[in-house]
Order: structure tokens, then C-alpha cells, then sequence
């Protein structure tokens, strides 16, 4: 089935694992608190990664155990998460897990902190609650992203989200494990569409077989895929998906009736890397062409048998399709696919510019319904003070029965919203200190982060729990510099390996060792452009230092309407790192006293919270006269102290 002669140990293990039931099938009942090495790769297949208590482990005495628990995340095509299934989760999470839900950067949901013991208990209660786990992680297709928004007018919006749904069970694992180890072989209702059962079964057109024969997984074979796969399906102008960073991508093309007539396809992205190996590359998928409608399954097929026949089994580091685009090129790539698919793809259809949509707020679902979209600070559904977010979606979802669709930026859109219930869901909303859109700060809004610290065993430093009070940070420095109306996509993560895509954006902090990120630059706000490297290593506490030449250098030399990631790729990198060797601040980090070459008094700033009511105005007015919100308030203080 591979080109490769020498297999790593996951591959050997993966034949070995009877399509994976073992170890784990034994593993559940020996009496440890964890699974074997062995296991946890098997595990991943099921949807759950073995995790330690990191914060508390560091604490220990040596010798002692590590506090094991699981991860379990869902497989839900599209971002579709049903009431009853929601519901369920809520309640796990509280009775088995660390008391938060985590949406994650591909429109799923994560449970940390399940104890082992209780693993079988909660994932067969999730699959009765409409819900799986199954190849939400592991060497297989991952969750199918689709544009999250619920539209019911937009015809191409509609079947992006039938298309994700189809392709997540055509690429479904067949042998059954999942059912075996954690239902007992009871196996759950289905509803797959006939057309996608067939279409998986029947033999491929090319010279070389997409299907393994009389194999229990027909597209997979024994040995699964050589890594992740992940696919995502757009329709034309939305970038909600990302749609360049996935394996293989999907924009949905309508003719002028708005009826479905195939695909544009792209293949090769991904943004997996590890630091200090260039072999290891970040990539934006490549356009391939046109597939008609007819012709769509046996295209994706043909593209993932291509994937598991010639991907890298050796090197997982080098296993993804987008190092097969890197290394052979386009026109080779498209050359051996035809081995697959002989039919020549089409030229691509034309598209209009890919723009970013986050869909929060209030919006016309076109079927005399609404749904609201709510922003998630790095994607943790919990309480806290002043917002109580987790009780919040409780009482919606117990009360009103609402579905909801989770977002491929950790948000979610609670849908199906009859226009009487609108305005007591406000009020839910505004109750427990839900932000409107308006209200929420641009660079937060925005912004996006990995779990890292303490549970992901990957993490090198913290993501999540720090930036928060790294973009107040942020905002402080651009306050003091006068850019306080900027916004620009952050991101952050704990480590190389991208989960919450820090080189597509902006501004990614990338983990590079303890409180050190590698920070990228030059992406694009509508994620249609890599990042490049600017910085190897800065330290958390050097924030301000180092990012403030990049700010004052964006404001004395942006192009009228340029925002920042368009700045810094205009300008380039090693343009960049000159001005920031060159510069000397006016005003010393500690910002305490001025440099001996100005007599500028320090700047000193002080905090005063506004209304929502009167914030938004304030932002209205901003925006229609050209000016900053400080020169506003200033301007309107300065006048009523006049008058006083």
C-alpha cells in the first residue's frame, strides 16, 4: 500500500491494532489510570488525547504518579452541534470533566479533565446524545469545516453544509472499533445518504485503485493515513474556514439558477512545523482546477488514496500532502493523481476575494428566523466574574431548544431563533454580561489562542490562559503610540505545531521556550497570506520593547486605509527588523522618566469605563469623522470643563 520501505512505529502499530481496537479494548479494564504509550496513539482514532496535569505534576515530589486524564473532542461536520447533544456535553463536562466546554479552532467541542475510568461512560452517552468522537483525531480525516452562518436564502451556504456532512461519512472509519470498544457493538442510528455509500464502495476510474480490496476500510486499508486530514468546504467570498491552510479545501460553485455545479479544489496547506528544522515547512494550499458535481467523490478519493499511498510513513514530520505538493510541484502532483482520476480537472471558476466573517452578533437567517453569534475569549465556555457565559448558554439551551453552529474561530451561533424570543434571549444574554459585537475590544474580538498550559503535553509555553493580558497589553502600547482605533487579527499558541494558526495571522506568538514566542508577521486579516518569521525568541516581559518600533514604523509609514499585517508584508521583513535596530523610544520601557533627548513629560494614562450605549456612539462617531475615540473624548472633556 506505501512507496515507503522503512515505517515508523505508529505504522507498525496501526497494522497491528486489529483497525483499532487494541490495545485500548484491553486496555480499559487493567486497573491504571492511563493507557500505554501504545494506547494513547490508538486512542487518538476515538477522538481523545491522554493528558497530564502539568501545573500540578511540576509540583510533585519525583517518583510519584502523574495525574492522568483525558481529552475527549467531538466530530461534528460543519460546526453542527444539536441542543440535545449540547446539553450533554454541558453535563459531562461538569459531573466527568474540569467544569469548562472548549470550542475549538475546527467547529468542534473539547472535554478536558475525564479520568479513565469514566472515558466509556461519557463517549457512549455523547454518541447518544447525536454525537460521535470518531476520527476527531489520529491518522484519518478530521472534522469537515463549512461556513458556520445558518443561512437558509443563500443556497451555497446550504450546500456547504450538506457537502461537509456527506464527505465526513465518506471518509468515515468502516471496521466498526469505535461501536466495539466503547458501545459493546451496539451501533448507533444513521441516516447516511445512499449516494455517499455507494460512492465509497465503488471502484475507482484510474489505472490505480482508490479502494482496497476486501478490506474492512475500503479507502483506509490497515495502516489508516500517513497523518491528519483535513478538509474544509467554502463557498465564494467567505474565508470563515481558513481555507487555505487545509489539506484539501472545497469552494462551492453555483450556476446563475443556484443550482450546484461542482468545486473549485485546492490541496496542500497546512501550518503544522517545529522550530529550528526547515524541513519542516508551513504552506497555503495550491488551486488544482474545476470538479463537476458528479465527479466530486471520486475526486476526493482519488486525492486521499494519493495521499495514503505516497505520503511519508517513515518521517511523521514529513507526512502531510502538502510536503507531496513541496517537493514534486504542482504539475507532478497533478500528473500522478491522474493515476487515481484520469479525467483532467478543469480550469478553475472565478471567484471574487476572500473575505474573513465572524458572524457575531444578530443576523436574518432568510427564513424569517434569526440566529446570534457569541464571541468566546480564546473558545473557553465557563464562569467567571462579570460573565457568566457557560450559565448563560445553559439556560438558552434548556429553555428554548436552540442548535448551534461552532465556529472555525472558537465562537459560536446559536440558530433557529423565532422572532418573539428574540429579544428574552437578549436579555439572557445581557444578563450573565454577554458583550454585543460593538462592545468587545477589536484586538480581542479577533484574536485567537491554543490550550497549551496545563493540559496539552506539546505546549513549550502558555497560550490561552496568558492573552488575555497580552492583548491588554497590546492595546495599552497602541494607546500610547495613538493608534488605540487599530485592530488586527493575534494569534498565539504554546508551541509550533499551528493549532490556533498563528501564521496566517497578523500577529502570531508562536511558543518558542519557556515565557519566549517566535513572533510572525505579514498575514492577512481576511487570511489569504502567510505570516513570515520577524523574531526567533521574545520574551513575554519584552512585549512592549519589542513590538513598539513595529507600531510607531506602521504609523509614520502605513498607506492610507493599510492595516497592519498589509503594512509589515508591504514593507517585508528584513525592511522591518532594520527600522526596529535602528529605534530609539522617546520613552524608556518602564515608561517612568523620559530619554535625556526629549523634555516630554511622561505620559501617563488613566482608564475610564463608558456605557455601552455611549462606547458604541463614540465608535459611530470615530468612524464617520475620521478620528480617533481619544481625540473625541478629549475634544468633548476639554469643552465641558470650559463651560463648567
Amino acid at each position: 500500500m506505501t512507496n515507503t520501505v522503512k515505517v515508523s512505529k505508529v505504522e507498525i502499530l496501526k497494522q497491528k491494532s486489529n483497525f483499532l481496537r487494541g490495545p485500548i479494548d484491553a486496555e480499559l479494564t487493567d486497573g491504571n489510570s492511563f493507557f500505554s504509550q501504545d494506547g494513547t496513539q490508538i486512542l487518538k482514532f476515538h477522538g481523545s488525547y491522554q493528558q497530564k496535569e502539568r501545573d500540578l505534576d511540576r509540583a510533585k515530589a519525583k517518583g510519584e504518579e502523574p495525574n492522568y486524564s483525558m481529552m475527549l473532542r467531538t466530530r461534528s461536520p460543519g460546526g453542527f452541534i444539536p441542543w440535545q447533544l449540547y446539553i450533554t456535553l454541558d453535563q459531562l463536562s461538569e459531573k466527568y470533566g474540569n467544569q469548562t466546554l472548549r470550542a475549538t479552532t475546527r467547529q468542534g467541542f473539547q472535554i478536558h479533565g475525564i479520568l479513565k475510568q469514566n472515558l466509556k461512560t461519557v463517549i457512549a452517552d455523547i454518541v447518544h446524545s447525536m454525537g460521535s468522537t470518531v476520527g476527531a483525531c489520529g491518522d484519518i480525516n478530521r472534522n469537515v469545516m463549512a461556513p458556520p452562518a445558518p443561512f437558509k436564502h443563500k443556497p451555497e451556504y446550504v450546500f456547504a453544509r450538506e457537502y461537509a456532512v456527506k464527505i465526513a461519512d465518506l471518509l468515515a472509519p468502516q471496521a466498526g472499533a469505535y461501536y466495539d470498544v466503547w458501545l459493546d457493538g451496539e451501533k448507533a442510528l444513521t441516516s447516511e445518504d445512499p449516494e455517499v455509500t455507494e460512492a465509497r464502495n465503488r471502484a475507482g476510474k484510474g489505472k490505480v485503485n482508490t479502494n482496497i480490496e476486501n478490506n474492512p476500510e475500503p479507502i483506509y486499508g490497515t495502516q489508516y493515513m500517513p497523518r491528519k486530514f483535513k478538509i474544509a468546504i467554502a463557498v465564494p467570498g467567505d474565508n470563515s474556514v481558513d481555507l487555505f491552510t487545509n489539506d484539501l479545501s472545497l469552494v462551492v460553485i453555483t450556476n446563475e439558477q443556484q443550482e450546484l455545479e461542482g468545486f473549485n479544489l485546492y490541496v496542500g496547506g497546512g501550518l503544522g512545523r517545529s522550530h529550528n528544522n526547515d524541513a519542516t515547512i508551513v504552506r497555503l494550499a495550491d488551486s488544482l482546477g474545476f470538479v463537476p458535481l458528479a465527479e466530486i467523490y471520486d475526486v476526493i478519493k482519488a486525492v486521499v488514496a494519493l495521499e495514503r499511498d505516497y505520503g511519508d510513513r517513515h518521517n511523521r514530520r514529513h507526512a502531510r500532502i502538502k510536503y507531496l505538493l513541496n517537493d514534486w510541484g504542482v504539475e507532478k502532483f497533478t500528473q500522478i493523481l491522474q493515476d487515481y482520476y484520469p479525467t483532467p480537472l478543469q480550469p478553475a471558476k472565478p471567484l471574487p476575494e476572500f473575505e474573513y466573517k465572524d458572524y457575531l452578533g444578530w443576523h436574518e437567517q432568510g427564513d424569517g428566523k434569526y440566529f446570534v453569534g457569541i464571541s468566546i475569549e480564546n473558545g473557553r465556555i465557563l464562569d467567571r466574574e462579570g460573565l457568566k457565559l457557560k450559565t448563560a448558554l445553559r439556560e438558552i439551551t434548556e429553555h428554548f431548544h436552540l442548535p448551534m453552529y461552532l465556529t472555525p474561530n472558537h465562537n459560536l451561533l446559536l440558530c433557529e431563533v423565532e422572532p418573539d424570543l428574540k429579544a428574552k434571549i437578549q436579555s439572557i444574554l445581557d444578563q450573565y454580561g454577554i458583550l454585543s459585537p460593538e462592545a468587545i475590544d477589536p484586538l480581542t474580538r479577533y484574536s485567537m489562542a491554543c490550550p497549551a498550559f496545563p493540559t496539552c503535553g506539546l505546549a513549550i509555553t502558555e497560550s490561552e490562559r496568558i492573552l488575555p493580558s497580552v492583548i491588554e497589553r497590546i492595546r495599552a502600547l497602541l494607546e500610547k503610540l495613538d493608534l488605540g482605533d487599530q485592530k488586527f487579527v493575534t494569534r498565539m499558541t504554546g508551541c509550533p505545531n499551528g493549532c490556533a494558526r498563528p501564521y496566517m495571522a497578523e500577529l502570531g506568538l508562536v511558543g518558542s521556550a519557556d515565557k519566549e514566542y517566535q513572533v510572525w508577521l505579514g498575514g492577512s486579516f481576511n487570511s489569504t497570506r502567510l505570516a513570515q518569521p520577524y523574531v526567533q525568541r521574545l520574551h513575554i516581559d519584552k512585549l512592549e520593547s519589542g513590538l513598539e518600533p513595529l507600531f510607531v514604523y506602521f504609523k509614520r509609514d502605513r498607506l492610507e486605509g493599510e492595516g497592519f499585517g498589509d503594512f509589515c508584508d508591504r514593507k517585508g521583513i528584513a525592511d522591518l527588523q532594520a527600522f526596529s535596530a535602528s529605534y530609539v523610544p522617546e520613552i524608556s520601557e518602564s515608561d517612568e522618566k523620559p530619554k535625556s533627548k526629549s523634555s516630554k513629560p511622561k505620559d501617563q494614562r488613566h482608564r475610564v469605563n463608558l456605557s455601552t450605549n455611549i462606547y458604541e456612539q463614540l465608535q459611530q462617531a470615530s468612524a464617520s469623522r475620521g478620528k480617533s475615540m481619544k481625540e473625541i473624548v478629549e475634544a468633548a472633556i476639554a469643552l465641558y470643563l470650559q463651560q463648567e
